[in-house]
């Protein structure tokens, strides 16, 4: 392998990087060296430098168009369903669960969980973007998940406000 495609490979093993250089804000001499390649750090940087200015700077996770956020209180866990249901990501109504991942699942009942649902313009790749927002701001999510309609972030009912201000500003285009 070349100093480039090792050079690649090595920031694909590392998504904050890849963001960083899409982004335009990276020290390429600092990563080189961060990345432990067995290779001289000012090629490293130089194949930095180039792959940066291949990347685009557009973030696919970012809608195009219509985005709807909303807040559902009062959540419950319960029994999850066999998989086959299309509730994952909070897109269908109904008595059926908000979100349902492996088995877990969380339905609107007496419970202090909150969702954080988005519909529109929205796909599963979104959710990368929301999760780090919800990291950035201190919130932890109990689930979540997407389908292209929509995505749904189960939080506790204490961080649902912030929940919300971090999934709205993650999915803003």
């Amino acid at each position: 392998m070349t100093v480039a495609e090792e050079t690649r490979a090595a920031v694909r093993e590392r998504p904050f990087l890849y963001d960083a250089l899409a982004a335009g804000v990276v020290n390429y001499a600092a990563a080189a060296t961060t990345l432990g390649l067995d290779a001289d750090p000012d090629a490293v940087a130089t194949a930095l430098r180039r792959f940066a200015e291949e990347l685009d700077a557009d973030d696919p996770a970012t809608p195009d168009g219509d985005v709807r956020v909303t807040m559902r209180r009062g959540l419950a866990r319960v029994d999850g369903d066999d998989g086959d249901s299309d509730s994952g990501g909070g897109a269908s109504g109904g008595d059926g669960p908000l979100l349902s991942v492996a088995g877990a699942a969380y339905a609107e009942g007496a419970g202090d969980a909150t969702a954080v649902l988005a519909r529109g313009d929205v796909d599963p790749a979104a959710l990368e973007r929301v999760l780090g927002r919800l990291r950035t701001a201190g919130v932890a999510p109990e689930a979540a998940g997407a389908t292209h309609r929509g995505l749904a972030v189960v939080v506790g009912r204490r961080a649902g406000a912030d929940a919300l201000r971090a999934v709205e500003a993650a999915l803003d285009g």
